[in-house]
């Protein structure tokens, strides 16, 4: 059991890591004007008070990705696996956030018609670095 909480605790630093590595993805598109271009309404500003919410909720959503890595015979394909459960919250942000708690219309449309673009590519962002620092925290 032991070996499985630390698992747990390396896939929750691993999805900490890749929130932070996310939040800087989507400020420096911002920063760029690249979310201005395409007509998206999305203007984070690099703050502790932006960050830190999103630090925690990527390692909130590593939780399911130890699910994934967390039986012995399952430890193949890290990444993989980080980009095929960063479709959670995506999902989670599109179709709860965005209507319900922000009123921004289903998927965020309100926002701009490609905001689920900008959402989608964000969190596939945290997916990837998820896998990636949980694979390396981890070893062999």
């Amino acid at each position: 059991m032991q070996k499985n909480g630390t698992l747990l605790a390396v896939c929750f630093v691993g999805g900490l890591l890749g929130g932070l590595m996310c939040s800087l993805f989507v400020w420096m598109i911002g920063n760029w004007g690249l979310i201005s271009l395409l007509n998206v309404q999305i203007a984070p500003k690099l703050s502790p008070g932006w960050l830190y919410p999103r630090l925690v909720w990527g390692g909130i959503w590593a939780i399911p990705y130890f699910l994934s890595v967390g039986v012995p015979r399952a430890r193949r394909h890290w990444v993989r696996k980080g980009l095929y459960l960063s479709l959670l919250p995506t999902s989670y942000m599109l179709f709860v956030i965005f209507p319900y708690h922000l009123g921004k219309g289903q998927a965020g449309l309100d926002l701009g018609l490609l905001t689920p673009v900008i959402v989608i590519t964000t969190n596939l962002v945290w997916g990837f670095f998820t896998g990636i620092f949980t694979r390396i925290f981890w070893g062999r």
